[in-house]
């Protein structure tokens, strides 16, 4: 009878076509200096990355705000048309045909004040929501803060709002409203508005990007938030003498979108004075800007890994 020696065989040396584990691979990639591609810098390296490339956020604002009616005859020129003409048929339908205006001096500058600004609002939430969704090809190509893009979009309506405050300051005359020092206080008013405005779109970008179908339900939610923000009508007078609850009086004098409206008609209108303003109009509008700017920021930026993936 053979006895059989169980002698351990001599340690085989490793496949190269073995699949490496989680650890490993982590561990030869520090090695090496590899990282993540596409991975989710700090914030303060993220604000960095932004900085450096305030040069490309303010020349792709101009060129989209350029190519915008390239195609139109009458050109750049529709970008003072556009909030006109809606101007003139809110003027139709809710100055004449429903009588918004009674009771409202200077009701034209009043209209025209509120449609440019609210306008500025609802263009950069659509813009920012499609920021990310609708340039998958730009997003997936090259590697820079996707922030950029709603910031840009949003820059682009700022831009489209200075054109517009041209005409509007033309109304202002016409109508026998003279320049007064509170013009000045447009400039702040506009400044928060733009930070608020930039942080939602912000944060309507993330949200776009991971379900596309926001886009087509946001003009039904604007539209709605128009409605309560008093573009077309004195809020103050659409409550005067009514049994409206407190709870709706307070929430339509908080809402971001009429005190940023209510600003702009305060600086600009001599007619709509300071007892017209909701109670701390300014220190509401700066609690406003920097709980959507810092809020729609940090939010934004969690997700940015994700961004032009599945």
């Amino acid at each position: 009878m053979s006895q059989v020696l169980d002698t351990p065989s001599a340690p085989r040396p490793p496949d190269p076509a073995a699949p490496v584990g989680r650890e490993d691979a982590a561990a030869l990639a520090a090695r090496h200096g590899l990282t993540v591609s596409g991975a989710r810098p700090s914030l303060p390296a993220y604000v960095r990355q932004l900085w450096q490339r305030r040069h490309f956020i303010t020349a792709f604002s101009t060129a989209k705000l350029t190519a915008q009616y390239s195609q139109a005859k009458l050109g750049q020129v529709w970008q003072v048309l556009t909030p006109l003409l809606n101007a003139a048929v809110y003027y139709l339908i809710f100055g004449k045909l429903l009588n918004t205006s009674r009771g409202v001096p200077d009701y034209i500058p009043f209209l025209v004040t509120g449609v440019f600004v609210w306008t500025f609002t609802q263009s950069s939430v659509m813009a920012g929501t499609k920021a990310i969704s609708g340039s998958l090809g730009l997003v997936r190509a090259l590697h820079f803060p996707r922030a950029s893009l709603p910031i840009s979009y949003c820059l682009q309506q700022l831009q489209q709002l200075l054109f517009s405050m041209c005409a509007l300051v033309v109304i202002l005359l016409c109508a026998g409203v003279p320049p007064r020092p509170s013009w000045v206080l447009a400039v702040p008013a506009l400044a928060l508005q733009f930070v608020f405005n930039t942080g939602l779109a912000l944060v309507m970008a993330r949200l776009g990007a991971r379900t596309p179908d926001i886009a087509q339900l946001m003009p039904f939610v604007l539209r709605t938030w128009m409605y309560t923000s008093g573009v077309m009508w004195s809020l103050t007078h659409l409550t005067a003498g009514r049994d409206v609850p407190q709870i709706v009086v307070t929430l339509l004098q908080i809402n971001p979108a009429a005190l940023y409206i209510d600003l702009m008609r305060f600086a600009l209108i001599d007619s709509f004075t300071a007892d017209q303003l909701p109670p701390h109009a300014w220190p509401l509008a700066l609690g406003w800007a920097l709980l959507a700017g810092l809020g729609g920021f940090v939010f934004f930026w969690k997700a940015e890994e994700r961004y032009g993936r599945g």
